[in-house]
């Protein structure tokens, strides 16, 4: 059997690639390594999946993906947030929307997410073969012939999508397979590096914060003297640094290697600047006859209290009324300004995307198809594009693939 379009990849932008690509009549095959579909997206959003980002302006949107802002307008114009939210509420996903212009399925549940795409693609009438593992990609005269599976089964086809996500959580089959395939068919890629990732810190201390959040941080990366980027949400220590959305979008602005002395400041009150932290510090303190550790314990975390105490010398069993001017204002940058050295980024086992992946050059927008491939689409991960946290990856994913299966079609 030779099908018309023969998609790579059971994720999300590849779900949606072969549901599109089948409900156009076309004859489609799905091909999954994993012995089930949409092993990475029932992991999304805390398993919550995080539909999109519900930004109408497609430019506005396309902002937020930095320099692949410009190659996604054409496929977010198209196959936008309402798109997608519609897109879910018809085949039955209640949604809502939160903080930050966040979508959510009602349920929490990405379960339901999943489900709602799989019966999209068996109604397109598509043929699921999971389990199947790609050997080898036969190309003949700037044309992909046929795929040969580890199984020995060779599959042909008119048309050939690759949506096979990054090298992120690998534990789900997400071993960045496609750049060997795309780089062997002499396309370019960008060098694959976790992103949207925990950052690990220098100092020592820090243990002793795992599991501390704080949900209105300013977080801000620092180098030599100069501040270069910003982000202001949640922020999660752990053993080793810190995550949370404001810390994982910080992630994807470091580069390899570290450089010395880049730093992280966190601004554990970025509503107030120093003069008004101070004010607020100086009423606290002032006529009471409780203990400076006890006094702060109404406005931060306990558990970070003997960390201040090791960082500014204080005694925190001292009384609040006897700390000193010069003493407080020294707590008070602090609480502006913590300092910690970067020492790197969390492995691709915790890293929420994959920044990097196949030159945006040469691929059509318009079309999601290789520009060296005559016959060959790619959408989603793989592609070089890494936007931040909040329903941004999940709506490229969905844009790129729908671009690809209609263009596959169309081809």
């Amino acid at each position: 059997m030779i099908y018309d379009v023969a998609v790579i990849g059971g994720g999300a932008s590849g779900l949606m690639a072969a549901g599109r690509a089948g409900e156009q009549g076309a004859k489609t095959v799905l091909i999954e390594k994993n012995n089930s579909l949409g092993v990475k997206l029932l992991m999304t959003g805390g398993t919550r999946c995080n539909l999109t980002n519900y930004l109408e302006d497609s430019k506005v949107l396309a902002a937020n993906f930095g320099l692949a802002g410009r190659f996604l307008i054409s496929a977010l114009t198209r196959f936008g947030p309402r798109e997608v939210v519609d897109f879910f509420e018809n085949r039955g996903v209640k949604t809502k929307m939160e903080d930050n212009n966040r979508v959510f399925p009602v349920s929490d549940q990405a379960g339901e997410v999943l489900s709602a795409l799989t019966g999209y693609v068996k109604k397109s009438g598509v043929s699921i073969k999971t389990g199947a593992i790609v050997g080898d990609i036969i190309i003949d005269s700037g044309r992909i012939s046929e795929i040969i599976l580890t199984s020995g089964v060779k599959i042909k086809a008119t048309n050939y999508i690759i949506a096979t996500g990054g090298q992120s959580y690998p534990k789900t089959g997400s071993s960045g397979d496609a750049y060997r395939w795309l780089k062997k068919m002499g396309h370019k890629i960008i060098a694959p590096t976790p992103a949207l990732v925990p950052i690990i810190v220098r100092e020592d201390f820090i243990k002793e914060l795992e599991g501390l959040s704080r949900e209105e941080a300013a977080l801000s990366l620092w180098q030599d003297g100069k501040k270069i980027a910003a982000n202001q949400g949640n922020i999660l220590f752990t053993s080793s640094g810190l995550s949370g959305p404001a810390a994982l979008n910080l992630s994807r602005l470091i580069e390899f290697p570290i450089k010395k002395g880049l730093q992280l400041a966190i601004d554990f009150f970025p509503e107030l600047n120093i003069n008004s932290l101070d004010e607020k510090l100086r009423e606290i303190f002032i006529g009471t006859n409780r203990t400076l550790k006890n006094s702060l314990a109404g406005i931060i975390p306990s558990r970070l209290i003997p960390v201040l105490e090791f960082l500014t010398g204080l005694d925190m069993d001292s009384k609040a009324h006897l700390v000193t001017k010069v003493e407080r204002r020294k707590l008070g940058y602090l609480l502006k300004d913590f300092r910690l050295g970067v020492k790197g980024l969390a492995g691709y086992d915790r890293a929420v995307i994959t920044a990097g992946g196949l030159d945006l050059k040469e691929v059509d927008p318009k079309t999601m198809r290789s520009k060296i491939i005559s016959n060959l689409f790619i959408a989603g991960e793989v592609l070089d594009i890494a936007g931040p946290t909040g329903g941004f990856n999940l709506q490229a994913s969905w844009s790129t693939g729908r671009v690809a299966g209609e263009a596959a079609v169309k081809r």
